[in-house]
Parts: structure tokens; sequence; C-alpha cells
């Protein structure tokens, strides 16, 4: 389904001195896929995700979408194609509800009714009563906007779905709802997940494990050989069981 050749993206400072972020990075993501990426912060995780999107563009490489070469597609255009994106921080939309929003999401089908929107609203953990005509705007905190965003990939229900860091901004229990969604998007159709993540609970349902660092891939493999290297020692534990943001 998706592949990465020869991935490499520069940025430049003010003294213009070039910063690999990413470094010839290859991977390859077939259907039905579910694939965690994980390392240290500053290893370049999200950055990634966004050269997945078409948010940001290769320095070089190419990026390939079932055979298409999209590296210089825009989100818009990758979109289009069946990619869905889950920002760290969600985007707010002034003059939208959201009703509206997921409508827009499940292809623009007003005939998306009152019981579906629930349906999607209730997975993440919110009261769809309380939601349905509230505007996107800074009247929803953060982990609001994080749970809305997740509802409109559900709608979506696109072939590759891209989450960057879920679990940020939200509490707990709206945490352990998202663990049983990512599941049963996963079991109960033939998309692909890739979801960027620090979370012990999110790397421990995932099929196969991507370690990043220093802008580059570390470790590859199925969940059961990575995860216990990863957990070995203090520090790992610390670091990837660190407690969800309330």
């Amino acid at each position: 389904m998706l592949e990465l050749q020869n991935l490499c993206f520069q940025v430049s400072d003010d003294a213009e001195k070039h910063k690999e972020i990413i470094r010839d990075v290859n991977l390859t993501f077939g259907d039905h896929a579910f694939i965690a990426i994980t390392g240290p912060n500053g290893g370049g995780k999200s950055t990634l995700a966004k050269l997945i999107m078409g948010i940001e563009q290769p320095s070089s490489g190419r990026i390939l979408y079932n055979g298409t070469d999209i590296t210089g597609l825009n989100i818009t255009e990758r979109a289009k194609l069946g990619i869905s994106f889950a920002f760290q921080q969600p985007v707010r939309f002034k003059g939208i509800k959201v009703r509206d929003l997921i409508q827009l999401a499940a292809g623009g089908d007003s005939k998306v009714k009152f019981p579906a929107i629930c349906d999607y609203l209730a997975k993440v953990g919110l009261c769809a009563r309380d939601y349905v005509n509230r505007d996107i705007d800074a009247s929803l905190s953060g982990g609001e906007l994080k749970r809305i965003e997740i509802a409109t990939i559900i709608a979506r229900n696109t072939p590759l779905s891209v989450f960057d860091e879920p679990e940020a901004g939200i509490d707990l229990w709206s945490f352990n709802n998202l663990i049983q969604v990512f599941e049963e998007m996963h079991r109960e159709s033939d998309n692909s997940l890739i979801i960027i993540s620090h979370q012990e609970r999110i790397l421990n349902i995932a099929d196969e494990i991507v370690v990043l660092a220093e802008g580059t891939v570390q470790a590859r493999g199925q969940r059961g050989d990575i995860l216990p290297e990863l957990l070995k020692g203090t520090e790992g534990c610390k670091f990837y069981r660190q407690p969800v943001s309330l």
C-alpha cells in the first residue's frame, strides 16, 4: 500500500546550516497493516507522519501509494486518494459545527443522520447531545478537539489512516476507549493504521513496531519481538509507560 524509498528531510537554520530530521528512511506498509511508530522525542516521528500526508515535502526520496508516486502531491490530493491524518494538535474550524464536520468527513453526505453521528462521537468518549451543535472553535478544549478529530477519521473510513500521538491531551477514560476504537478499526476492516505513539498500551495492540531515532529506522519487527526490548531497563519503562495527560 505505502512505500517510503530513501526518504530524507532537511531543515536550515539562520546560519544556513542543514540539519537532517529524516535520513534515508526505507519502509513498506502493506494492506491491513497496524503499525506503531515510536522512539525518543525529537527522533523524527511526527515529521515522518507529515511527510506521509504531504504536509511537508521530502528533500529527497520518493513516496509510493498503491504503486503511484505521490511525492509531489499535497495534503488535499492525498486525502482524495484515501489517506487520513489526525494531527497531534487538531485544527480549529471557525463557523463549522461538529455535526457538519463529521458529515463532511463521511463524504459530504447530508444523509448521515444523528444516530450515526452519535455513534462516531460515542466511540471517542463524547456525548453527542452535548457536542453535535458545538462550533469547532476556542470553546472546545484540546482534548475535546482531539477526540472529535478522531471521530472524523472513523467516519472517513479510508484505506490508510495516520494518527500522530492520538493519546496527547485526553483523559484516561477516553484513552481506554481509543484503544478499543483502534482495535475495532483494525479488526472490522481491511484498512491500514499507522500510529505515532509513546504509549505502551498502543504499542501492545499494533501488529508491528517501528523504532525511529535520530531520523533513522533503528528497528522494525513484530510486536512480540520489539516491545520487550523497548521496555528493558528502568529508563525504557519510564519512557513508554508515561501517564496520559488529564
